[in-house]
């Protein structure tokens, strides 16, 4: 059975880290992001991969593995988590500070 997965990528005009969600824009809330569950999800998600890649929008695209947590999408390696939330150190800084990017800590 293949991984959940989600598409990230950065912003080009701030750098944030976003998410493609289903409505087909880029999203700075992981529980918005599409989840690719199925075959045809995953094949829009690498459609959308191949075209953001030509765009000025976003940059560094990739997909990465989720899982989902007390009915909560976490990143399952931890590069993504930190990316998703912010510091590990500072807990009052990036999206876990304002309550966003998830129910999960970055740290394991």
């Amino acid at each position: 059975m293949m991984a959940d997965k989600v598409l990230t990528a950065n912003r080009v005009d701030d750098g944030q880290v976003v998410f493609f969600a289903s409505d087909h824009s880029w999203t700075l809330d992981i529980s918005h992001a599409l989840i690719a569950e199925s075959d045809p999800t995953r094949e829009l998600l690498e459609q959308q991969l191949r075209l953001s890649d030509a765009g000025t929008e976003v940059t560094d695209i990739y997909l990465f593995d989720i899982e989902r947590v007390a009915g909560a999408i976490r990143p399952v390696h931890i590069r993504e988590r930190i990316r998703t939330l912010g510091p590990t150190v500072r807990g009052d800084l990036g999206k876990q500070a304002n309550g966003q990017g998830g129910i999960f800590a970055a740290a394991v």
